[in-house]
């Protein structure tokens, strides 16, 4: 019984320190974006011309609108994002700064999950500012359940952000990162970005249930997440 328990504890404090190294390493980014807002900035303003460059293509009070409004959020959404995601990366080569990862005893899926951590609050800060004028825009209101929103957008945008950070770690040393990105992480992302347009369009336009497209946004990100914290080990000491 007593060896039981010291094993538990042991585990127990293994948890406590990887959760702990995660904590760190999303704390550091937050800091870093707060004196720079380089990332915000740049996703923002890309997000922003995209709505609005469509908004002037099409009549935003035909129904066709309606329909293509899940693909247009996503698209500003997925291509801003490259923005935060190769961002995220460039930092750690400062001063050595990744060499440092590499020869610390922490695990560095924990390095992984903070970043990517933190590159979700980014992007899910430039969704807050993002939606209500998406709404403006495109003169939307949800004729499904559209508090079912709360469920797409975050799983949509962990989608985006889990496999960017993955995909921009495994591109840092190349020459062309920043056009290797997108190469890689678009026909990777194609299912959850289904997953997301028709969720988004079936809660706008009411016509059919999103609750598939939900469930494939799920199996989705358990396969992809548990992939890339099983990998990242292997890709932090390829580098």
């Amino acid at each position: 019984m007593s060896r039981v328990l010291n094993d538990l504890r042991q585990d127990l404090s293994r948890a406590r320190s990887y959760f702990g190294h995660v904590f760190l390493h999303l704390q550091k980014d937050l800091r870093l974006e707060w004196r720079s807002r380089d990332s915000v900035v740049g996703m923002l303003f890309f997000a922003l011309l995209v709505v609005i460059i469509f908004s002037l293509a099409f009549d935003p009070t035909a129904a066709i609108s309606r329909q293509i409004a899940g693909g247009i959020l996503w698209v500003a959404l997925l291509f801003a994002s490259f923005t935060a995601l190769n961002q995220s990366w460039t930092r750690e080569q400062r001063n050595r700064v990744l060499e440092a990862h590499r020869m610390s005893p922490a695990s560095p899926s924990a390095l992984f999950l903070g970043k990517a951590l933190a590159n979700l609050i980014f992007v899910s800060f430039v969704e807050l500012i993002l939606a209500p004028l998406f709404l403006i825009f495109y003169n939307l209101h949800a004729l499904g359940e559209g508090w079912k929103m709360l469920i797409v957008m975050p799983l949509g945008t962990w989608a985006l952000v889990c496999n960017g950070t993955f995909f921009a770690a495994m591109g840092l040393r190349t020459r062309n990162r920043e056009l290797l990105l997108p190469l890689i992480l678009v026909p990777i992302s194609l299912p959850a970005l289904m997953g997301m347009m028709q969720a988004t369009t079936a809660i706008l336009t009411g016509e059919f249930d999103p609750g598939l497209w939900i469930r494939l946004l799920i199996a989705y990100n358990i396969a992809f997440t548990t992939v890339c914290l099983l990998l990242f080990d292997a890709v932090l000491c390829a580098e």
